[in-house]
């Protein structure tokens, strides 16, 4: 059996679609949901589903190993980021080489970087009176949005678009394909 944890800040509703995807799959199963965000939508979403969830705050993530171990005590074989707003640890990268990915709601290296997640993006994006947006997959490293691309999806933005509207074109494309590029992902691991 194979072990994914996914990290998210947020609502959770890519979380929710990866859960779902795997729901009845015997050789995959989402074994924590971990966020740095006592509030996060997330939370109930996985108890939901009844994922074990782990709540911890920024001095256990960058100052211990806790999260680590965790990670490494539960055989995690992939890390999914999935609406995840810290940058990943040196160590954690490091103990999971191509072993974790992250969704990006833009094509990168457009529109990626510190400071560039969510309506952040959308917003630039019509600014910038770009004709397209999408989504990137892509492994993690020690860069925000840097990593190797998996995957990448595109979707028309017009002239009438604003960020709202962008936002549920990508959400769409998130759903739609981000479950199966993690299985694709995870079936590419020995």
């Amino acid at each position: 059996m194979k072990h994914i944890a996914i990290f998210a800040s947020g609502s959770g509703s890519n979380a929710e679609k990866i859960s779902e995807y795997f729901a009845e799959r015997s050789d995959v199963q989402i074994t924590l949901i971990l966020t740095n965000n006592p509030q996060a939508g997330v939370i109930e979403r996985a108890r939901r589903l009844h994922i074990p969830v782990v709540v911890f705050d920024r001095k256990t993530f960058y100052e211990t190993d806790r999260i680590l171990d965790l990670l490494k005590n539960n055989k995690i074989d992939l890390i999914v980021l999935a609406g995840f707003m810290m940058l990943i640890p040196a160590s954690m990268v490091e103990a999971f080489p191509d072993r974790m990915v992250n969704i990006h709601p833009a094509l990168l290296p457009k529109f990626g970087g510190k400071g560039m997640y969510g309506h952040f993006v959308h917003e630039a994006v019509v600014a910038n009176k770009e004709k397209e947006s999408g989504i990137t997959i892509h492994y993690v490293n020690q860069h925000y949005d840097e990593g190797n691309i998996i995957f990448q999806t595109s979707c028309e933005v017009t002239e009438t678009d604003n960020a709202d509207s962008v936002a549920d074109k990508i959400h769409v494309l998130e759903h739609q394909h981000f479950p199966r590029v993690v299985d694709e992902v995870l079936s590419s691991l020995s």
